[in-house]
């Protein structure tokens, strides 16, 4: 510590400012529908990170503090968006040399025979320094019910580097909540090394259609009055089903709209078609699908 503390008044609105977080925070807002306890905890993080960077500036704080994280939650709730936009945060307030994400799985860490593991995984930590790791349902990694497993390797590459480059390099472990939570359990390592833990919930039905309506205008489409009730009712049936994967499945159904749109028009080529038709989702799309169809509410996949 200082021989004499610091007496100056500093600007936390001006050092805010000066950051660039605030735009970053704000995309994550414009990007994302609901997920607020989400957002409010990036927003403490971020808090943290900026009086933390603050402390250090002036001499109060030594070390690197630990950034390593945990996003728990199910498929299609924003955790790699969310990692995303937490790399560009890192970035700006100095913590990584870069905002860039690299994205992996098991497979891309794990060798599938004696010697290929370690240079796998040490390839993907190479192209990931200086930024933020992101590792997809890590708890795949640990695989005890395999004994020529090589996931262990992988597991203690990544854990001697979490600890000795921290300085340079953020991991974030994502996956369902229980299965990271035996991980963990399984693997006390990385538990000891990751600070933070979010838990992303998964999207009612209104913040489904809300990204639904998001998606559509992001590629100058949108839904008819009726397409829209139609689709509050596929949606309501498709959230009862197994393998729903919130705002994944819901491109999903919108990408096979938009499919069937395209074929009506086509097969109507006979007359002119404006504007308003190359934009519109009638209902004739969603009531297609076999979601609605009698009988299918309760059947596996949709298609």
């Amino acid at each position: 510590m200082p021989d004499a503390a610091p007496t100056s008044a500093i600007d936390l609105e001006a050092t805010f400012e000066a950051s660039g977080v605030g735009p970053v925070l704000e995309q994550l807002d414009r990007e994302l529908v609901g997920l607020r306890p989400v957002k409010r905890r990036i927003r403490e993080v971020a808090a943290l990170l900026l009086v933390d960077k603050l402390r250090r500036d002036l001499g109060l704080h030594a070390g690197q503090p630990t950034l390593h994280m945990s996003f728990t939650g199910n498929p299609g709730t924003g955790k790699t968006t969310v990692a995303a936009r937490m790399a560009d945060i890192l970035h700006r307030l100095g913590y990584v040399r870069s905002n860039h994400l690299v994205s992996v799985t098991r497979d891309d860490l794990v060798g599938q025979y004696i010697g290929h593991t370690a240079p796998k995984t040490k390839e993907i930590l190479k192209k990931a320094m200086g930024g933020v790791l992101f590792i997809d349902e890590a708890y795949y990694l640990y695989r005890p019910e395999n004994e020529r497993d090589y996931g262990q390797e992988a597991i203690e590459i990544l854990l001697q580097v979490m600890e000795n480059r921290r300085e340079d390099l953020v991991v974030i472990l994502a996956g369902y909540a229980d299965r990271m939570d035996r991980f963990f359990l399984s693997n006390p390592g990385f538990r000891s090394r990751v600070a933070h833990h979010i838990d992303f919930p998964d999207y009612g039905a209104e913040e489904l259609m809300a990204i639904a309506e998001l998606m559509l205008a992001g590629q100058s489409y949108r839904f008819s009055p009726a397409a829209r009730d139609a689709f509050g009712r596929y949606l309501e049936a498709r959230m009862r089903q197994p393998h729903f994967a919130n705002a994944r499945s819901v491109r999903n159904a919108l990408d096979r709209a938009r499919l069937r749109q395209a074929v009506r028009l086509f097969e109507s080529r006979g007359r002119a078609i404006t504007a308003e038709d190359l934009m519109t989702i009638g209902p004739e799309e969603i009531l297609a699908s076999r979601v609605l169809a009698d009988g299918a509410a309760g059947q596996g996949q949709a298609a």
